[in-house]
């Protein structure tokens, strides 16, 4: 004799607990806004005549046009071309443009918020976050400057312009493997489902934002690693800063420090929680001065 199908709300029982279970671990296991931690002597620097000068804040009025913010922790073999790339490019611009004026910030400390340090520190009105590989190209960075400037006018002077990789992704289907195309789909799933819905690649780290942008968005951030790109624009979304998507030149670099399924396992646990915690109230969108 055939069972009896259980009811609606007995199917719908367990789903609903494992949800509940999830945002309770979520809520609980959040931590407050991290701290930025300087040790004393990265309070201050050597100027050019030898004086001690404190270090820069992001909350300072800008004194310069643009920052250039490179973490580079363990970059060292492919650090030198990208800055020898730089530059070649920024001095060749100012020459053509006197009034073009930049500072390239480049941290290496080990610790998992060298990005964060370097914008907290920067100068310019604009600045751009740049990886120390080298894997975009840096002359690109006027196409990204396009992209904030159609973006214009800025409210309250806040605007993002994000380089992409996604007009490359069918050429980087033929060369993965089965595994990583299909991780690679459930990574943007997730993202798309989870936080961010309008931008296809959040993870190129080829990012130019103003500098109001930089300082409301960077000061609320939680996620210290991988997955902090992805917080880092569900922030700008929630505030209602306007984003630009920019085609972008890219070149698969060796030497990555992600380890496949490690990392994307860690990062699509990073999305759940990203969601989860501003949603259960364990994340609030308030700033904070960062000095």
């Amino acid at each position: 004799m055939a069972l009896p199908l259980p009811p609606l709300a007995a199917v719908l029982a367990a789903p609903a607990a494992l949800l509940l279970l999830v945002c309770m671990i979520a809520h609980v296991t959040a931590r407050k806004m991290a701290g930025l931690h300087r040790h004393e002597e990265e309070k201050f620097f050597i100027n050019a005549e030898g004086r001690k000068e404190p270090v820069p804040s992001i909350h300072d009025p800008p004194t310069t046009e643009l920052s250039v913010v490179v973490p580079s922790y363990n970059e060292e073999n492919r650090l030198p071309l990208m800055m020898n790339e730089a530059l070649d490019y920024l001095e060749k611009r100012q020459k053509r443009d006197p009034s073009f004026t930049y500072e390239v910030i480049v941290v290496d400390d080990g610790s998992k918020d060298q990005t964060r340090k370097g914008v907290f520190s920067s100068r310019g009105k604009k600045i751009l976050m740049a990886d120390a590989d080298g894997a975009t190209k840096f002359a690109d960075i006027e196409k990204v400057e396009e992209g904030l400037k159609n973006l214009e006018p800025w409210p309250n002077q806040m605007a993002i312009s994000c380089g992409s990789r996604a007009h490359l992704e069918k050429d980087s289907i033929a060369k993965r493997s089965y595994f990583r195309t299909l991780l690679m789909y459930g990574f943007h799933f997730l993202v798309w489902f989870l936080c961010v819905k309008k931008i296809r690649d959040t993870q190129c780290g080829f990012k130019l934002l103003t500098r109001e942008a930089a300082s409301r968005t960077f000061s609320a951030l939680h996620i210290e690693r991988w997955a902090f790109d992805v917080e880092l624009l569900y922030i700008a979304q929630r505030l209602r800063i306007p984003i630009a998507e920019v085609a972008v030149n890219w070149t698969e670099i060796e030497g990555s420090k992600l380890v496949p399924f490690w990392s994307w396992l860690q990062m699509g646990r990073d999305l759940l929680f990203i969601r989860l915690r501003y949603m259960t109230g364990a994340w609030q969108l308030e700033t904070r001065k960062c000095n």
